[in-house]
């Protein structure tokens, strides 16, 4: 903790001289500047972070105006450092799409850049050369005016677990892994959380104008084998919560400390959450509150797939019904977030992918109609903003998107 205290109060210092102080600094013996009344107390977030006036601010150099409504699409570390990144930014510039989701830490926990040597995160050696220059590709979108959205992939990470296995759950010996061989680090770890603070706080610094946390849970059936893998609880070893509510708590705590650390940067914070979680109290295996993540955010990004939907909401093939899967699910989110004192927007996910994987007669080809239908469903129910997944980034042509 001592490090991103000292780097956040570090910066804001710097910040703040720069600001108050004349660039040339007072000889020996000439009047000093007067402080006195000037705004240069800190405040308490984690005890010594700084104040977030706008004083305090930390400004990466580059600017970015907040669309009318984003609208967005998922952006792999490859493709943003590779050939289709100009591809994907004429769709935009063509479209009434707005935004990208680029990958700054992937499903498997790589970055999708190479830290410099002075970095924090450098001595983990999880940097990839993806996107060599990220930089560059950020003032693309800064001329070109789309909106930057960094996703960091958070508790899901076989390259942190691999190399921190007490930060992670053990089976036996070894690092326990889902049948996909993917692991998950501990979400009751504070040193997880500062961990991917600090990849959050680097990508602020490039130049991200939002850091959307993805995978913010334990692994899904968590509650059905919690009691045979070993693992701390850290400082919730001693709650008077139970195993359910103990892992809620692990999980909010985690996206409100999150937001409170990168408050100093000037960043929207958003979180991707299951979208039947909306539809319960809570997902009591993974951890996730949809009521309590979102009073933590400023945008709450639901992945309501139809192809991820078993019969649900009495439509017995969701895949087959994009535009009344997502008119019934946008009812119960609003349901929902009405109920909140500051509820944050909304953005679902929204399919644009064919689900053949679901077999014949469970699926459709998803194209121009099923993607509109989905809006369509989401601007009826008042939501204006969405986002679109496409894992290889080949986005159906000629759509329109604001139906």
């Amino acid at each position: 903790m001592k490090r991103y205290r000292s780097l956040l109060l570090a910066t804001g210092l710097a910040l703040s001289a720069s600001l108050v102080v004349s660039s040339t600094a007072a000889a020996e013996g000439e009047e000093r500047p007067d402080f006195t009344g000037k705004e240069m107390a800190f405040t308490s977030i984690d005890e010594e972070i700084l104040t977030t006036s706008s004083l305090f601010r930390f400004s990466s150099g580059l600017t970015f105006e907040y669309p009318d409504a984003v609208r967005g699409i998922y952006v792999t570390g490859h493709s943003a450092g590779g050939e289709r990144f100009s591809t994907l930014v004429d769709l935009i510039e063509s479209t009434e799409l707005n935004a990208m989701v680029i990958d700054v830490k992937d499903d498997f926990g790589n970055l999708t850049y190479v830290p410099t040597d002075d970095s924090p995160l450098a001595e983990y050696e999880i940097g990839q050369p993806f996107v060599k220059d990220m930089r560059s590709v950020l003032e693309t979108m800064e001329e070109t005016q789309i909106y930057p959205i960094a996703r960091v992939v958070v508790f899901k990470d076989t390259e942190l677990a691999e190399r921190k296995p007490e930060w992670s759950f053990q089976e036996g010996s070894s690092v326990w892994k889902n049948r996909r061989g993917e692991a998950f680090v501990n979400p009751f770890l504070k040193e997880v959380w500062d961990y991917n603070v600090e990849i959050a706080i680097e990508a602020a610094k490039m130049g991200y104008k939002e850091i959307q946390f993805d995978y913010v849970r334990f692994p899904e059936g968590f509650e059905n084998r919690s009691e045979t893998l070993t693992y701390s609880k850290g400082e919730y070893e001693n709650t008077e919560l139970d195993d359910v509510q103990s892992r809620v708590q692990a999980v909010t705590d985690f996206v409100a400390y999150a937001r409170e650390q990168l408050k100093p940067y000037d960043v929207e914070v958003s979180v991707d959450i299951f979208g039947y979680a909306a539809t319960l109290p809570e997902a009591p295996g993974i951890g996730q509150n949809f009521s309590k993540i979102s009073e933590n955010v400023d945008v709450i990004s639901s992945m309501i797939y139809p192809s991820h939907w078993t019969s649900y909401f009495g439509i017995a093939k969701p895949d087959l019904e994009p535009y009344k899967l997502v008119q019934e699910y946008a009812k119960a989110e609003n349901a929902t977030l009405e109920k909140l004192e500051e509820a944050p927007t909304s953005r679902p996910w929204l399919q644009d992918f064919t689900a053949s994987y679901l077999g014949a007669g469970n699926y459709k080809v998803y194209g121009k109609q099923e993607v509109e239908d989905q809006i369509r469903a989401l601007n009826e129910a008042g939501i204006d903003e969405f986002l679109l997944w496409n894992a290889g980034n080949s986005y159906t042509q000629n759509v329109d998107y604001t139906p």
